[in-house]
């Protein structure tokens, strides 16, 4: 699993706060609550996990695919 990144900065569609979080291995994070607001982050449709919906960095099994 050489080559992933684990770092991803999620930025909230609700307030625009931002936050860096460390991404499961072997998972995706289906929802996450904003630092900022406490709004309930979901994907979008076609996305697997929030981080490749609001992160800068796609989640690590999407990393593996590309």
């Amino acid at each position: 699993m050489s080559g992933i990144t684990l770092q991803s900065i999620i930025t909230c569609p609700v307030c625009g706060h931002s936050e860096t979080e460390t991404m499961p291995v072997d998972s995706c994070l289906h929802f996450y609550e904003c630092q900022g607001c406490g709004a309930l982050l979901s994907p979008k449709s076609g996305d697997c996990c929030v981080f490749c919906s609001y992160g800068t960095v796609p989640c690590p099994p999407k990393q593996n695919i590309v």
